[in-house]
């Protein structure tokens, strides 16, 4: 049902962010490292106008369900806690946020990888901006949607996903520097095309696991004596550490040197290599993989069509993501689902691609 349809008016602001999928530099954002995302074509859309009921209400489209608040009370829904702490963030910059009708509608897959809560994030700001006529830009936006996620949602996440979808495109890769916010657009490897393909598995340790290892990074940069595994510059060193902080540093420093070796502009059978690599470590040195994930993987990897494969987000189910030369990644898509069984499906049969 459309905003007008919930609460008999026309929204005053309509805003919308894609989610992102991510080609190279998994669970290194925390870890002040580098990574190269790209925006995909799912967006979610964030409608809203002032309300005089003296209440917050946003209604999610795709959940059919509806969630009220005050200012200071945070909602048991979780899709609005995104929303609120978008509201509170807004309001610690000393704004009045009146109080609204928000109606959010989506068709970036949730729980599979592809960062639609940063979406939801995004596009919330984008919409408190035009609304409020806020003076923040981009990289702003992402920075206060990073925090709402943090505070509100209670994820203590990196700043890759809202980077990704405030600034990213379908036609680029986003190269960040996680620390410094560096950033630019680079192209896509020519004569290739993205293709993301769901497992099917949901993914019920991503949120635990995720802690785990960052608490594991964290231990292992204390042990190598440098304030983050982005600082070090000799693999070696990290042979020195215990287990399972030798595998875990092992995994931040190979990554974030393949992202670096991509930004080189490398041709298509390379950066699939990469992924391949990628893959391989997120799955040996990092854990994050599961049977299911490799399997996906490893039909991508051995298709004709495809370059190179890897899981993308935190891992413990999703989604997978690969490199497939122009116009085939539709094909491979079909054809690997078919192998994979009735639990997989394509959700970009065709993204970031340049001929």
């Amino acid at each position: 049902m459309s905003f007008e349809d919930i609460f008999g008016r026309a929204p005053t602001v309509v805003a919308s962010a894609p989610g992102r999928v991510n080609l190279l530099g998994e669970h290194t954002d925390y870890n002040d490292g580098f990574v190269l995302p790209a925006a995909i074509p799912q967006k979610t859309t964030v409608a809203l106008r002032p309300n005089q009921g003296g209440e917050f209400v946003v209604h999610a489209a795709d959940l059919a369900s509806e969630s009220r608040f005050g200012r200071d009370t945070l909602p048991g829904d979780h899709f609005a806690a995104y929303v609120y702490g978008c509201i509170r963030c807004v309001m610690a910059m000393g704004v009045e946020v009146p109080h609204l009708d928000v109606h959010v509608r989506s068709d970036v897959p949730m729980g599979v990888g592809l960062s639609s809560s940063a979406a939801l994030e995004v596009a919330t700001l984008r919409a408190l901006r035009e609304l409020l006529s806020l003076d923040i830009d981009d990289v702003r936006i992402a920075q206060m949607a990073q925090r709402a996620e943090i505070d509100f949602a209670h994820v203590n996440c990196g700043i890759m996903d809202q980077m990704a979808s405030s600034l990213a495109d379908e036609s680029h890769m986003l190269f960040l520097d996680t620390r410094t916010l560096e950033r630019r657009l680079v192209p896509m490897p020519p004569g290739a095309e993205l293709l993301v393909v769901d497992s099917g598995l949901s993914r019920s340790l991503a949120a635990s696991a995720y802690n785990t290892r960052r608490a594991e990074c964290e231990a292992a940069a204390r042990a190598l004596g440098v304030p983050a595994l982005r600082d070090v510059e000799d693999p070696q060193r990290v042979e020195a550490l215990d287990e399972p902080h030798r595998r875990r540093a092992r995994h931040v420093v190979s990554e974030n040197r393949r992202v670096l070796t991509a930004l080189q502009g490398v041709d298509a059978e390379t950066f699939g290599q990469l992924m391949n690599d990628s893959h391989a470590s997120l799955r040996d040195d990092y854990e994050v993989s599961v049977p299911e994930l490799d399997r996906l993987v490893a039909l991508l990897q051995s298709h004709p069509s495809v370059h190179g494969a890897r899981l993308t987000g935190a891992g413990f189910g999703g989604a997978c993501v690969a490199l497939c030369r122009a116009g085939e990644a539709r094909r491979a898509g079909a054809d690997v689902v078919r192998q994979y069984g009735e639990r997989g499906r394509v959700l970009v049969p065709v993204a970031g691609g340049q001929a």
